[in-house]
């Protein structure tokens, strides 16, 4: 599997993990953007935060786009994602990965609604 298809693996695995799994993913002090009215989140307050919400069943990524410099690589991508008693969310999303002495963490992510 080479590094693209590693970040992907992974960006996906935070949308359709649980919240514990997914916190193990992520960068200390990590910023999340949503869409209004939840805003900016950051650090370990975005994981009591309700609308952190992962755990979807069906998630479809497409549009995908990667930019890597060094350490460093953005994502960005549109998104159609499903669970049970949700209605269908779709966004257009970029998330921010580091890799950490060779270990991928999402430093960033930010959604916005397709309307």
């Amino acid at each position: 599997m080479n590094q693209d298809d590693t970040l992907w693996s992974l960006e996906e695995r935070l949308w359709t993990s649980g919240r514990d799994s997914a916190r193990t993913m992520m960068a200390s002090g990590a910023i999340v953007v949503l869409p209004y009215p939840d805003g900016i989140l950051q650090g370990d307050g975005l994981w009591s935060h309700p609308a952190v919400n992962t755990g979807w069943r069906l998630v479809e990524m497409s549009d995908r786009t990667v930019a890597r410099q060094g350490d460093v690589a953005v994502l960005a991508y549109r998104v159609r994602a499903t669970k049970p008693d949700v209605p269908e969310y779709e966004a257009l999303c970029a998330s921010t990965w580091l890799s950490d002495a060779g270990t991928w963490r999402r430093l960033f992510h930010q959604q916005t609604p397709v309307a």
